[in-house]
């Protein structure tokens, strides 16, 4: 019994030195490995500061388009016999465009002159009897009553002659109104009547377009109403001739939005259009908006929100490497893929642009090649 103790007291004291062993060999193995590796600087791409002044471009495609454009139509109704021009044909001021059947027209006219012959009939029997029956009144031989009735029936039949022609006249107009004149010069745009058509008075038959006065017609969103109000200036250019500009000014913006496109109308008077300019041609209209003070374009990449304000990393050190810094800025607007700073930056300091949101305060980085802030239309 004894002898078993023994020999389990000399196991324990043998696990125990392998232990230690162990151990020892951990930490002189711990201390021949190299240290690990420092963290490698992050490079940043940074530009420089340069205020300038603010503005910006933006561009819509319509179509040219005559400001003034009339829906022609016949005053009266009737089968339209003739039609003697075509979309697209030039007419002057005067020019005869369509015919109605004007058989009835001339009936008319012939019912109302008859009616004026027996109207002058009526009148000149009473203004004869009307003179005789003043006569035998001077002498006594009729009443002051007998003579206000011939006075009377005298009045009537100027009434009625009066009647007849005023008539006569409006069949006469009637007549008229079966040819249909250009009220203008100008151009056929449409057509929405063949010969053998029955049409009635007012409905459309031809649109003129009058082509001294041209606008560009386009929809803006409504999200760009604003910027079109401000426009500092617009200049308008033709696929057909694009080297070619022309000022503009907006005339009419449409007070409600489409309801399909849910897009607004706009339309923009060209000023000075020359010969080469058509109706239907597609234009491209520029909206240039120019600020009186300067302000300083990053790139949209270049914003950080620091709690509940806009702010920028500076960064500031030597050409290969330095430190950055949180700034808060006041952010004057947004533009097509940049933003455009007010205050809190000054010339020639240098602003991170990518990766912003993987920095901290006084972080040591490694600059990549610098750019300049400029406004891009």
């Amino acid at each position: 019994m004894r002898a078993m103790n023994i020999l389990a007291a000399g196991a324990r004291q043998a696990g125990f030195r392998l232990i230690l062993a162990g151990l020892a060999f951990g930490i002189l193995a711990a201390c021949d490995q190299p240290p690990p590796p420092p963290e490698p600087i992050r490079p940043v791409r940074t530009v420089t500061v340069a205020p300038q002044a603010f503005e910006s471009r933006s561009s819509y495609t319509g179509e040219v388009r005559a400001r003034y454009e009339t829906s022609l139509a016949f005053r009266i109704g009737g089968k339209l016999v003739a039609r003697f021009v075509e979309i697209g044909s030039e007419v002057k001021k005067g020019t005869l465009l369509g015919r109605l059947d004007p058989d009835d027209t001339r009936l008319a006219i012939q019912n109302a002159r008859a009616q004026v012959s027996a109207a002058q009939a009526n009148f000149n029997q009473a203004q004869i009897e009307l003179t005789r029956y003043k006569r035998l009144f001077e002498t006594r031989v009729i009443s002051q009553a007998e003579l206000d009735r011939r006075q009377n029936t005298y009045n009537t039949a100027q009434a009625q002659l009066d009647s007849a022609q005023s008539q006569l006249r409006v069949a006469q107009n009637q007549m008229d109104y079966t040819e249909l004149h250009a009220d203008a010069d100008g151009v056929i745009t449409g057509i929405s009547a063949e010969a053998g058509q029955v049409v009635s008075a007012g409905q459309t038959v031809m649109k003129l377009a009058r082509p001294e006065e041209k606008e560009v017609v386009f929809n803006v969103a409504e999200n760009r109403l604003d910027e079109l109000r401000n426009a500092t200036a617009i200049a308008i250019s033709l696929w057909a001739s694009p080297d070619r500009e022309f000022a503009g000014v907006v005339r009419e913006i449409a007070p409600g939005a489409d309801p399909v496109t849910r897009t607004y109308a706009v339309k923009v008077t060209v000023q000075n259009p020359p010969p080469a300019m058509r109706l239907g041609m597609t234009a491209s209209v520029t909206i240039v908006r120019r600020g009186s003070d300067n302000v300083v374009a990053l790139p949209l990449s270049a914003l950080y929100q620091q709690g509940d304000r806009p702010a920028v990393w500076i960064y500031t050190g030597t050409a290969e490497q330095g430190s950055v810094a949180l700034r808060p800025v006041a952010v004057a607007a947004y533009v097509e893929h940049a933003v455009l700073i007010a205050d809190g930056l000054a010339a020639g300091e240098q602003v991170v642009t990518a990766g912003v949101h993987k920095l901290i305060p006084g972080q040591t980085v490694r600059l990549l090649e610098p750019a300049r802030a400029e406004i891009k239309s």
